[in-house]
């Protein structure tokens, strides 16, 4: 009843005007940035830190957080219309969302994407509101060795079910796991793999790569293989979902849900691994395999709604332990912990009983920003899905602009630049030799933090690599990892031998 009572406040505080339009403002903001690549919603949050420093606390972080989610929605925009992630979390959006729209179906794309965002996103602040300091707890009890488990199930998860061949997700899977060892040892300090090149030392950007392999190599195949991407291309034929598309987005959006938010309440690699998981499971449970892309299909809608779901529940679970714990789990966390003690406000445990007016309208403007970004979005449907008429040149030309400005904006690096146009080159390749690109992205972005957590295990174990096992949470991942690895040969094994007795 006191937390009915604390949210109704929070409420009545949230719909006062002025928050009404910091929240407007910041779910419009987020959302244009979602849509542009490489900017994202730590870079602008960290430029409005010092321009908000004279706004009531209250309003400022209302903003930032619309900022955050907004950016989530924005991200799919592109992705699906253009095979151009705004976000690194949109990167498995494209994978069927873009093949949805070269076959005359952006329009249920986009809004299946914008409806599973608002679902999703309304469920997981219930969540937050109701079991934050519950999830929080449980979270504390996952250390080094259950970490790493969880990384090694979604490199499985995520390289055995992209693309039409094991070997060849497990081979992209290397090659993302390669590029993400290059740059300074995080224990040593020791530039390793940088082949004396000093701009390599601080690593390569993940959205430089992604930018390269979706956006430049999308542009540089289309350019290369025109008439080819050209027959592959249908007219639109349908602008909203159909009676079947709501039957088959609805429980891939309650199991989006259910997978983004523990996994965003647990400071295990962002939104990426819940949108992956969560694709592989709409390709284990759908009763349509052959509409998804690796079965050279025209596109799976539940591959779109599914992670969309888990993308922005996991972006309300990283408030969980940002709040209760003063933990951040993503880099946006991380601007926005820097937010609060801008107003000497510390998250915590004690947050809820110092500031409790402030946090309690902050939770109820997520509710209010959902019903925002919803409005915002489903009534652009139809404007963003006139891109697609634009001719393919001109469009490709804008994407090399776009997705240049956003590299170049980075670091300010012409060498960025270079690298970004060789991985294009390299993701052209990939894509006609029919190798997945996103395996590359996942190991680039998570092999660093499975390298971290696999170090500090074994230090904390001494050595002793059986930690993995007499831990009942890391073993019961690694047991999972398992059976993805197993039981397809099993049941590709039991087929055969089915035809064979017939």
């Amino acid at each position: 009843m006191d937390i009915l009572l604390s949210l109704a406040a929070g409420f009545s505080a949230a719909l006062a005007p002025i928050n009404l339009l910091w929240g407007f403002i910041g779910c419009l903001l987020g959302t244009a940035i979602g849509v542009l690549p490489g900017i994202g919603p730590a870079l602008t949050v960290a430029l409005l830190l010092p321009i908000t420093a004279k706004v009531d606390p209250t309003g400022a972080l209302i903003m930032f957080a619309g900022i955050y989610y907004g950016a989530q929605f924005g991200g799919s925009t592109t992705s699906i219309l253009l095979n151009t992630p705004g976000e690194s979390s949109s990167m498995v959006t494209a994978l069927e969302g873009n093949l949805m729209a070269r076959n005359g179906r952006a329009g249920p794309a986009l809004a299946t994407a914008a409806i599973g965002s608002f679902f999703a996103g309304t469920i997981a602040t219930v969540l937050l509101t109701l079991f934050a300091p519950i999830v929080a707890m449980l979270a504390l009890k996952f250390g080094p060795a259950e970490y790493f488990a969880i990384l090694v199930l979604s490199f499985t998860t995520v390289s055995a079910v992209l693309g039409a061949s094991m070997l060849r997700g497990f081979a992209s899977l290397g090659i993302g796991l390669g590029i993400g060892l290059i740059g300074l040892d995080s224990t040593s300090g020791i530039a390793r793999y940088t082949l004396g090149v000093p701009e390599l030392v601080d690593g390569i950007e993940v959205v430089l790569v992604a930018v390269g392999l979706f956006a430049v190599g999308e542009a540089l195949y289309s350019l290369l293989y025109q008439k080819e991407e050209a027959s592959g291309r249908h007219r639109l034929t349908s602008l909203w979902m159909t009676r079947a598309d709501w039957r088959r987005s609805i429980p891939a959006w309650l199991r989006g849900t259910l997978i983004g938010f523990p996994f965003g309440s647990i400071p295990a690699g962002g939104a990426e691994i819940p949108t992956f998981l969560s694709y592989s499971t709409e390709r284990k449970l759908s009763k349509y395999p052959q509409d998804f892309a690796a079965s050279k299909g025209q596109g799976a809608i539940e591959g779109v709604a599914g992670p969309e779901a888990a993308n922005n529940a996991s972006a309300t679970g990283s408030l969980v332990p940002l709040l209760t714990l003063g933990i951040p789990t993503s880099a946006t966390a991380a601007i926005l912990l820097a937010a609060f003690q801008n107003y000497n406000l510390q998250p915590g445990p004690l947050l809820f009983q110092t500031s409790g007016d402030l946090v309690w309208t902050l939770v109820a403007s997520l509710y209010i920003g959902n019903v925002i970004l919803l409005v915002l979005n489903l009534p652009l449907v139809g404007l963003w899905v006139k891109l697609l008429q634009i001719p393919r040149p001109y469009l490709n030309a804008g994407i090399l602009v776009f997705a240049s400005i956003g590299v170049y904006g980075m670091r300010h690096s012409s060498f960025d630049l270079l690298l970004m146009l060789a991985i294009g080159w390299g993701g052209v390749l990939m894509r006609r030799f029919d190798f997945p690109v996103a395996p590359v992205i996942v190991g680039m972005l998570l092999g660093p933090m499975a390298e971290k957590q696999l170090r500090n295990a074994l230090s904390i174990s001494q050595g002793d690599w059986s930690i993995f096992v007499t831990q009942p949470i890391a073993a019961a991942f690694l047991g999972l990892t398992l059976l993805v690895l197993v039981v397809p040969h099993l049941l590709h094994a039991r087929g055969i031998k089915l035809q064979e007795d017939d």
